[in-house]
């Protein structure tokens, strides 16, 4: 593990909030900060590291989803959750203004503002999963149910079959 760099906002959110994490780095210097990359670098079960996704329902506000780095966001199982007729991803470039979290670093905490949060649901049933910590090179470990408190995620079917 590399030398931990100063907290970031997640962090610092899942500090206030007493949650505990282990805080896991990597060199992004190669490139590969895609999921099934961060997994291998950090040497995790691709099954535990999951990915933040950044989408807005019709109704224009945006939607997060939290799901497998493997996987893919079903689109419409990301609406029904949601309540929503349909959902699209933000462009990359909506990202940082949004959450104020770049492409490779974007974590389900610590966002500019709270929006509707859903977990893939058999994430909830992990002893421990990681997600970004809220830069590129930095995963946070933690309880999963204690990051659905933290963030007011909801579990659901979020992914392809």
């Amino acid at each position: 593990m590399a030398k931990q760099e100063t907290k970031t906002n997640a962090m610092r959110m899942l500090d206030r909030a007493g949650v505990p994490y282990q805080v896991h780095t990597y060199d992004p210097g190669d490139g590969l900060i895609d999921g099934v990359s961060v997994a291998a670098k950090t040497g995790q079960d691709p099954g535990r590291v999951y990915k933040t996704l950044v989408a807005k329902g019709a109704g224009g506000g945006p939607l997060v989803f939290v799901i497998p780095v493997a996987a893919e966001l079903d689109l419409k199982k990301a609406a029904r959750a949601a309540g929503e007729k349909s959902v699209a991803m933000v462009h990359v470039s909506e990202l940082l203004p949004l959450t104020g979290y770049v492409r490779g670093g974007c974590s389900p905490v610590g966002m500019k503002k709270r929006y509707p949060t859903f977990f893939q649901r058999e994430m909830l049933e992990l002893p421990v999963v990681l997600v970004s910590g809220g830069r590129v090179g930095v995963q946070v470990e933690l309880d999963p149910r204690r990051l659905a408190q933290v963030t007011e995620a909801r579990g659901a079917d979020l992914i392809r079959d």
